[in-house]
């Protein structure tokens, strides 16, 4: 316990102390987010924040994992360093989204073939339970990129991506601390460590952004943590701490990033767009659309993840299918009534410019 707490603190200070050395460095050498028609900030803002977020993490997990628990780690830590290269190369000099795909896969691979960070079993959802290794392969492939680029996705505004991110951390951090899985839980609580940290920075009036660097580093993570969580459940079903629905809990505590990403995906190929077309139709640009400040909408956000996995955790019982059906429809109930407040919104502005023509 006290090895997770130190590790929790010196990453906190780690990213802390970091954070304002690489503002500086930013803001000389001109590396900087520049504000356009798809950011929903108006003024030049550094963009390297993933690197204090990175330097925290891997600073901490090395220092206070016992040796003789490093074990996949070591595959962990050496995906890490690869998305790490990719957002950082990406937040100086933005990179083809092929070639960050390439790397990402690479990590990917290195995570389901080294670490054995893969899904192996469906837990009865469709009627099926043991995978085929060929296809827990190519499922465990997809859904790691998916986790990582929906982080991606949703860092458009202050203290989205961190909150999120946070969240997850502190939640899986605690239940691994609980089963005993120390390794886990401080990998954990150092993400959380320097999330915490970086929010500092990063709440309105943002002095910093994370960037690729740090979404991706968060998604990465996320991934590892939310497989090893759900593969748990095969390990040791009788634990006290097992749960009867550990998928669909797994995308409770992922809901916010994932639901949108499909959403926005779903949005453009029916307008007959690449899912990849960039827009500003996220539920976070939504929230924006009606007057809300950026914290406003981070804390609706929020608030709405930790509502979801609240009834994940109550409604357990049900079976996976179900409870993620439950899921699928708070969610759509959410940006539903979202959608027809900005579409309210959008018709009184018209009267009111009617009114006064």
């Amino acid at each position: 316990m006290y090895d997770i707490i130190l590790c929790f603190i010196s990453s906190f200070l780690v990213t802390y102390f970091a954070i304002p050395s690489i503002i500086t460095i930013a803001k000389v050498k001109k590396l900087v987010d520049i504000p356009d028609d798809r950011r929903s900030h108006t003024t030049a803002t550094p963009s390297l924040g993933g690197i204090g977020i990175f330097a925290g993490l891997l600073f901490s997990i090395i220092l206070w994992t016992p040796f003789t628990l490093i074990g996949d780690l070591q595959y962990v830590l050496g995906a890490t360093i690869i998305v790490f290269l990719i957002g950082a190369k990406d937040d100086i000099i933005p990179t083809p989204a092929y070639k960050k795909l390439i790397g990402q896969l690479f990590a990917a691979i290195i995570l389901v073939f080294k670490a054995n960070v893969k899904i192996t079993s469906l837990y009865g959802i469709f009627g099926v339970y043991e995978l085929p290794d060929w296809v827990a392969v190519v499922m465990s492939l997809f859904i790691i990129l998916v986790i990582i680029n929906s982080f991606n996705l949703i860092d458009g505004i202050d203290g989205l991506a961190g909150s999120i991110g946070t969240l997850i951390a502190v939640t899986l951090g605690s239940w691994f601390w609980m089963v005993d899985r120390v390794e886990l839980s401080l990998v954990a609580f150092a993400l959380s460590g320097a999330l915490i940290a970086f929010l500092k920075f990063n709440f309105t009036p943002a002095r910093i952004f994370m960037g690729d660097t740090g979404s991706l580093l968060i998604g990465l993570i996320a991934a590892v943590l939310v497989f090893k969580f759900i593969e748990f459940h095969r390990e040791a079903p009788a634990s006290i701490y097992a749960f009867q629905s550990a998928p669909a809990i797994a995308i409770a505590l992922l809901i916010y990033p994932l639901f949108d990403t499909l959403r926005a995906f779903t949005l453009r190929i029916m307008e007959g767009k690449s899912p990849f077309h960039p827009d500003k139709r996220h539920i976070h640009h939504m929230l924006l659309n009606l007057g809300l400040t950026h914290m406003q909408s981070t804390l609706i956000l929020v608030l709405f993840s930790g509502f979801v996995i609240f009834v994940a955790f109550s409604m357990q019982n049900i079976g996976s299918f179900n409870l993620i059906l439950v899921i699928l429809g708070i969610s759509i109930l959410f940006s539903t009534v979202i959608k027809v407040l900005n579409n309210q919104r959008v018709k009184n502005n018209s009267r009111g410019v009617r009114a006064h023509a």
